[in-house]
């Protein structure tokens, strides 16, 4: 069986001045890493960094908020499709059969 195409693994890619690409690919040879493991790790390092900012659980909570928000007036725009409600999810079993119906099928 194969693994799946991403394998939860995504691939960056990034422009770095010439200058730049030289120190970095010489301190990862330094290390004995590969410049993979030394951007994985330039990463790392930059999420934990900008985690221990004082403001950041603020800014993250400002953003989990707009992203409910949106969702609330993407729900809103799809309900007002449908009327007042939304129509509850059916089992596909049930889908399938008024389908049927619908068509003038016998079930």
């Amino acid at each position: 069986m194969t693994e799946p195409r991403n394998s939860g693994v995504k691939t960056l890619g990034i422009k770095v001045p010439d200058s730049l690409h030289a120190q970095f690919t010489l301190v990862a040879q330094l290390d004995g890493i590969s410049l993979g493991d030394a951007a994985l790790r330039a990463v790392e390092l930059y999420v934990e960094t900008k985690r221990s900012e004082p403001d950041f659980a603020a800014r993250a909570t400002a953003a989990l908020e707009e992203i409910e928000r949106e969702a609330a007036a993407r729900r809103g725009a799809i309900q007002g499709l449908f009327g007042e409600a939304a129509p509850a999810a059916e089992p596909a079993a049930d889908t399938t059969e008024r389908r049927g119906r619908r068509r003038g099928e016998q079930s």
